[in-house]
């Protein structure tokens, strides 16, 4: 019997360790909690997956990181910054648009505007009434040629 009651205050101190070491959290706090690990990366991972859908060790512990901030009230953008300063901006799913990171979000729209623009110049530089380039040369000029084309033409001089 004495066993047994060693067995369940064991087994009742693990589960009150867990339940101690993941707070609870309102309805509110948990989609809170679920939309932040959403943007976490795995630093693990190879696939890029968020620490919401990885089940590495490390992406619990973020998990459970990122539950207890939310618990303690700190501000979503303290939260990514907390990640970020100890994992570099790579954790971060939607980086922010600051500083170096302004030209991967700037980049491709730049690159658009500048293709467009080479586009632009291309088209104005042909006039709108100029035939394409022959693909075949132009014949040299042949004077006999010339005379029997005015010669037959109708209504031509003779």
């Amino acid at each position: 019997m004495a066993a047994r009651l060693t067995a369940v205050l064991l087994t009742a101190s693990l589960l009150g360790s867990a339940v101690a070491a993941a707070p609870a959290l309102s309805p509110a706090q948990e989609a809170r909690a679920v939309a932040i690990q959403k943007n976490l990366r795995c630093p693990l991972c190879d696939t890029g997956e968020s620490i919401e859908q990885s089940r590495s060790d490390i992406s619990i512990k973020m998990r459970q990181s990122v539950r207890e901030q939310v618990a303690a009230g700190k501000p979503s953008d303290e939260i990514y910054a907390f990640f970020a300063q100890r994992y570099g901006n790579f954790v971060l799913l939607d980086p922010p648009r600051s500083g170096r990171n302004l030209l991967l979000w700037g980049g491709p729209l730049l690159a658009l505007v500048a293709g467009g623009g080479v586009w632009w110049t291309f088209l104005r530089r042909r006039s709108p009434g100029t035939p394409a380039a022959p693909l075949t040369e132009p014949e040299p000029y042949d004077s006999y040629l010339d005379q029997v084309r005015r010669d037959t033409r109708p209504g031509g001089e003779r």
